[in-house]
């Protein structure tokens, strides 16, 4: 009986404690996220960056809660991609708003690719997205518009714009780990992002297994287009291929 008086007792401290305290404690105006990833292959729109081999990818994001965000994302690549570059960081800035069920998504990204040799190859790319949530599915459409600019020359004269337009449908599996996700876009050219002709389509599907922080993942990632890019040094593998693309990223 003792037990249990003093059981009460201390539940009853700690009700009339804990509201009080949370009260008090002000809701962060700053939150921190991150990711640390393993890909088999990095694919920008459906065209392998790292000549179809492994990369290393990371990211930092500090969302205020107004709205405005800021993040850096990074991942290995190919020479190919860059005049010679190993590297592409991507520096993000923009604002997210959710209406009811919609979330609304603007901002513009900075293409940086260092020890590319001075050669002109950043470039920036305003974008757009609405995002809509239906129970365990998402849809979300996407706009990226990269303006006429010098790195995307296609001859070395003429500075050239992109357009690329993208839909993605992702859905959680109820009482599971588990989801599924599906990409359908276009590239609109001609420029330095487009391979070959005037534009090409990219798609995807995959499926997703969610652990504690960790998430595996595996798609099929293919285009209607080819590139060859180290054709002149004997190496034909076709860099936009379909291909199985595996993942592993840690959020925190």
């Amino acid at each position: 009986m003792r037990k249990s008086i003093l059981g009460l007792s201390a539940l009853a401290l700690a009700a009339m404690s804990a509201p009080a305290f949370a009260q008090d404690e002000p809701t962060p105006d700053l939150t921190v996220t991150g990711t640390a990833a393993v890909v088999t292959d990095y694919r920008f729109r459906g065209i392998s960056q790292t000549d179809k081999r492994f990369a290393l990818q990371g990211s930092i994001t500090l969302t205020h809660s107004s709205g405005f965000y800021l993040s850096t994302w990074g991942s290995s690549i190919d020479d190919y991609v860059a005049n010679g570059g190993d590297q592409e960081l991507d520096l993000i800035a923009g604002y997210s708003k959710t209406v009811g069920a919609a979330t609304f998504d603007v901002g513009v990204l900075y293409y940086y690719y260092p020890g590319s040799g001075g050669a002109n190859t950043d470039f920036v790319e305003p974008y757009a997205s609405i995002k809509g949530t239906f129970g365990p599915a998402t849809a979300k459409v996407t706009a990226n518009y990269a303006p006429k600019q010098k790195a995307l020359t296609v001859d070395g004269i003429h500075k050239e714009d992109n357009l690329y337009l993208a839909g993605d449908l992702s859905a959680s599996i109820p009482k599971t780990p588990l989801g599924v996700t599906a990409h359908l876009a276009h590239t609109f050219g001609p420029s330095y992002l487009v391979p070959v002709g005037k534009g090409y389509t990219d798609w995807s599907v995959g499926a997703t297994y969610t652990w504690s922080h960790l998430t595996f993942g595996v798609s099929y990632v293919d285009t209607d287009t080819h590139f060859r890019p180290k054709a002149a040094a004997g190496n034909f593998r076709d860099a936009a291929r379909g291909a199985v693309v595996g993942s592993v990223t840690a959020s925190f």
